[in-house]
């Protein structure tokens, strides 16, 4: 089997019901901004130790059934036990590292950075998946899990600076 089909050269790809949508088509954008965010969880399993791995891939494969289950327009994906788990991590990591106190600017040790740019990116996956929850009925607990994942990543990236005794960048904002 050959990688590519040429089917979507005029801007037309399949849904996983086999039904022909333009490549503009919300849930399209939606599995790519998942899909992207896959990628690059995939890089930031490279920059970390091995004992974060299957949490990682975990969460990979989890991004995997949510953009299944809107290419196919069903109800699945994440689960009450995948939303849980990212809660048991996320305060897990928090409890081992210091409350910043303010907001931080990404970067630090490179897995943190990657760690910050996975929570952009995962906020941006959020962000198309409301424009798809806003014309088909999904599973709520898919954006809900996006929303925690933000927020894991977050924690990772604080806690990976952390393990590797690198100082936030701490931005303090002035009100007028």
């Amino acid at each position: 089997m050959k990688y590519y089909t040429k089917t979507g050269d005029h801007g037309t790809t399949s849904l996983a019901s086999g039904k022909r949508v333009p490549k503009t088509d919300i849930r399209i954008a939606a599995c790519g901004d998942l899909d992207e965010l896959n990628a690059h969880i995939g890089l930031l399993h490279t920059l970390t130790a091995s004992n974060l791995a299957s949490q990682l891939i975990s969460i990979q494969t989890c991004l995997f059934h949510i953009g299944t289950s809107i290419s196919a327009s069903t109800t699945g994906g994440a689960t009450t036990d995948d939303v849980a788990m990212l809660e048991h991590e996320i305060d897990n990591l928090q409890a081992q590292t210091t409350p910043p106190g303010t907001f931080v600017l990404p970067g630090g040790c490179k897995a943190a950075a990657q760690a910050h740019v996975c929570r952009a990116v995962c906020r941006r996956a959020e962000r198309s998946l409301l424009y798809v929850y806003d014309s088909y009925a999904l599973n709520p607990l898919n954006t809900q899990y996006l929303n925690r994942l933000s927020d894991y990543f977050f924690a990772l990236a604080l806690y990976l600076n952390f393990i590797e005794g690198v100082a936030e960048k701490k931005l303090y904002i002035a009100c007028k």
